[in-house]
């Protein structure tokens, strides 16, 4: 079990933990703030103490950044500039990814909120043995399209083609393309991975790679048993996005428009 750990020496018994706690187990008695388990473990009560008070041991307390309100900020017309110009990459130059680079950009992922600050998600990274997986991937699509041609016909027809394809030109991979790295995240929130994916994508573009969401990857994957068990993928934490990520060979020069907001102000 997770436990808080208040430092009486530096608690000032301000009662900003307190009342920042969404599970209302931080307390003032007696000039000091005292928890009760169980919470969420969800930090705030170290993020917020003015005096570095309070710790969570289990977790990376290493990790743990000093701010301030007046030297951190995000100009809202770059980050929009950001979301606008982005692309989904489908078109890779050869090279790797060095390992601090992904390390950096899984930050971004580890740092996602979770629902009740669980932290379920998992992240597989593919890119040394990148050759290996797809070769097995597209060993697999063969019984698969054939599985769900009677419940699923066009996607069935669809796989189907995708195989003859690269079966006759390797060069043509509709699922991997030409990424030199893939990764999987994992769940057993689907929100939480999503929002993890989105993150890391960010983190990816500053680091001036490209993205895409293979949502077709994510479909053959979840219907290929044999993959899935190459990947370690547990039953309690399925498969909840595929991301291709890789320098692009591609430059784009403007953004890309977009039907106008369906808004509904109330």
């Amino acid at each position: 079990m997770v436990m808080i750990v208040i430092d009486e020496e530096k608690c000032i018994g301000c009662g900003l933990c307190a009342k920042d706690c969404p599970a209302g187990k931080i307390k003032v008695k007696e000039g000091h703030a005292v928890y009760t388990p169980d919470c969420i473990q969800c930090g705030h009560c170290v993020a917020i103490c003015p005096r570095a008070a309070v710790s969570i041991p289990e977790y990376d307390m290493d990790d743990v950044e000093e701010y301030d309100n007046a030297s951190f900020s995000l100009d809202p017309g770059n980050f929009l500039r950001a979301v606008k110009f982005r692309r989904s990459i489908r078109n890779f130059r050869e090279k790797k990814i060095d390992r601090n680079t992904l390390e950096q950009i899984l930050q971004a992922g580890r740092y996602t909120p979770t629902a009740k600050n669980r932290q379920s998600c998992r992240f597989i990274v593919v890119q040394d043995q990148l050759e290996e997986l797809k070769d097995l991937l597209w060993s697999q699509i063969p019984d698969m399209a054939e599985q769900i041609r009677d419940t699923m016909p066009q996607y069935s027809m669809f796989f189907k083609f995708l195989y003859r394809r690269r079966r006759d030109n390797h060069a043509n991979d509709g699922l991997f393309f030409n990424t030199p790295c893939v990764l999987f995240v994992t769940s057993d929130n689907p929100l939480d991975g999503g929002l993890a994916a989105a993150n890391i994508e960010n983190m990816a573009v500053a680091e001036g790679l490209g993205v895409l969401y293979d949502g077709y990857l994510t479909r053959v994957i979840n219907a290929c048993p044999k993959v899935k068990e190459w990947l370690c993928i547990e039953e309690e934490r399925p498969l909840v996005c595929s991301m291709l990520i890789g320098y692009p060979a591609v430059s784009y020069k403007r953004t890309a428009p977009r039907k106008s907001a369906d808004i509904d102000w109330r």
